[in-house]
C-alpha cells in the first residue's frame, strides 16, 4: 500500500465515505460523493492507481439492501463479469511464466477438447471469444458446477457455435472455465484458475479477491441488489436490439449464452451455495482497491506481480479481429476482444487504445490504460441495467480523466 501525501477526512463530508485521495483526485471523490447520494443507492467503493501508486481509495453507504451494516474498507462485493479481467490475468501470469503461448492449440493441452472440429482452436482465439463456446445450455445448478470432472466433459465435448476464427460472440459464463482447465493442465501444480489468481496475482499485491469465497469470508460479503423489471424497462434502450431479440428466446444461442444457471435473477450468484463455487468468467468476489492495484501493475511494470513486458506488450496491443468482422453474435453489436479482456471500440470508449479491461453486470468495472499508467476499478452493490458505461461508473472514469488532465 501507498503512503499518502495527503489524506482527505472523507468522514467530515459525508459520515458514510471512507477512505482516502491524493490531491489532484478531488473530482473523483466529489463524483463519488454525488452517486452515493442518488436516490436508490446502497454501498459501492472506487480505487485508481497512478503510475504504480494508489491515488483512490474510496468506498461507503451500505452493504445491504436494508442500510443496516456500512460498507467498511474490507468490505467484498460480487463483480460479476468484472472478474473476466481477473482470469485474464492470471493466463497471462501463465503465460509469462512460459506454461504456455498464446498461439498455442487448447488441444495441444487439452486433447479431449479437439472434438467436433476444434483441434486447430488456438488459445488466442478462445481467449478473443472467437472459438464459438458460448452457449453451454441452460438450467445450471450449483450441483452440476460443483462437478468438475463432468463440467470438463461437457466443456470439451461442446460443438461450436460458428466455425472457429470466423466470427466472434461474448462467452458470458463458458469462458472462465475453459480457462481454468486449460491453467490446470499447465500449470505444474495443476491449480485451478481461482486458486491460481489468489495466489499469484493477489497475494503479491496483499489484496484479496475470490473466486471461490471461503466460509471464512462471509461476513466481509455485500448483499447484492438486483435490479427490478422496472429499472431495465427505464433503460432497454441502452441494450443492443438484437441482444433483446435473443434473449426474448429461451432456445436461442444468445440465451443459452447469458443466461445458463437456474437462478431467477443473477444477484442470487452471491448466494453462498454459489460463491463457494469457481465460476472464473463471472463470480469473483473482492475490492476495487484489489482490483485497481491488479489494474495498476499491468498497465506499468507488471511488479510485484512478476509478468514480463513482452506479454504486457501484447496485452496493450490491438487484438486480432475474426475473419468475418467484429460484429458479436451474442451482443449483437459490433465488439472488440483480445487476450480474455474488452479492448475500446466505437460504442465502448474506456482509456486510449491501449487500454483493456472487462465490464460486469450490475455496472462494476475495472480496467488498465498502459498509455497513462491507470488502474481503474469501480464496484457497487446495487445491480444497474446497464451493458457497459453505467451512468455511476461513467462518472467516475470522466472524474479521473478530469483530475488527470489537471495534472
Amino acid at each position: 500500500m501507498c503512503s499518502w501525501r495527503r489524506a482527505v477526512n472523507m468522514r467530515a463530508r459525508n459520515p458514510l465515505v471512507g477512505g482516502q485521495v491524493e490531491p489532484g483526485f478531488e473530482p473523483v471523490e466529489a463524483a463519488f460523493q454525488k452517486t452515493l447520494r442518488e436516490p436508490g443507492e446502497f454501498g459501492a467503493a472506487c480505487a485508481v492507481s497512478h503510475q504504480g501508486e494508489l491515488v483512490v481509495d474510496l468506498w461507503g453507504g451500505y452493504r445491504d439492501a436494508r442500510r443496516s451494516e456500512r460498507w467498511t474498507e474490507d468490505t467484498l462485493v460480487l463483480v460479476f463479469s468484472t472478474t473476466k479481467g481477473v482470469a485474464a490475468a492470471a493466463m497471462a501470469h501463465a503465460r509469462s511464466r512460459g506454461y504456455f503461448e498464446y498461439d498455442d492449440r487448447v488441444a495441444d493441452y487439452w486433447p479431449a477438447f479437439a472434438q467436433h472440429g476444434k483441434a486447430d482452436v488456438t488459445i488466442r482465439q478462445l481467449l478473443a471469444h472467437q472459438a464459438g463456446l458460448a452457449a453451454i445450455g441452460r438450467n445450471l445448478t450449483s450441483k452440476d458446477v460443483a462437478d468438475s470432472e463432468s463440467l470438463a466433459n461437457r466443456l470439451a465435448g461442446k460443438e461450436p457455435d460458428w466455425v472457429p476464427g470466423t466470427r466472434h460472440g461474448y462467452h458470458a459464463w463458458s469462458l472462465g472455465w475453459y480457462e481454468s482447465e486449460l491453467l490446470r493442465r499447465t500449470d505444474p501444480h495443476g491449480r485451478s484458475l481461482g486458486t491460481y489468481a489468489a495466489a499469484e496475482l493477489f497475494e503479491p499485491l496483499d489484496e484479496t479477491f475470490h473466486i471461490g469465497v471461503p466460509e471464512s469470508a462471509d461476513e466481509r460479503v455485500a448483499h447484492v441488489e438486483p435490479f427490478s423489471p422496472l429499472d431495465a424497462l427505464r433503460t432497454i434502450g441502452s441494450f443492443p436490439p438484437r441482444l433483446l431479440l435473443g434473449l426474448a428466446n429461451p432456445f436461442s444461442t444468445v440465451s443459452q449464452a447469458m443466461n445458463p444457471f437456474d437462478v431467477s435473477t443473477p444477484a442470487e450468484l452471491n448466494d453462498p451455495e454459489w460463491r463457494r463455487l469457481e465460476v472464473p468468467a463471472g463470480n469473483g468476489v473482492g475490492t476495487a482497491r484489489s482490483l485497481a492495484r491488479l489494474y495498476g501493475s499491468l498497465a506499468t511494470d507488471g511488479e510485484p506481480l512478476g509478468i514480463d513486458r513482452e506479454t504486457l506488450a501484447a496485452l496493450a496491443a490491438h487484438g486480432t479481429p475474426p475473419t468475418r468482422g467484429r460484429r458479436d453474435v451474442i451482443l449483437g453489436t459490433d465488439t472488440s476482444y483480445s487476450l480474455g479482456f474488452w479492448k475500446p471500440f466505437d460504442g465502448f470508449r474506456f482509456g486510449s487504445g491501449t487500454a483493456f479491461g472487462a465490464p460486469g453486470a450490475g455496472g462494476s468495472f475495472a480496467f488498465a490504460d498502459p498509455d497513462r499508467e491507470l488502474g481503474f476499478a469501480y464496484t457497487p452493490n446495487r445491480m444497474g441495467t446497464h451493458v457497459w458505461d453505467d451512468p455511476r461508473e461513467l462518472r467516475l472514469r470522466r472524474a479521473v480523466e478530469q483530475s488527470l488532465a489537471g495534472r
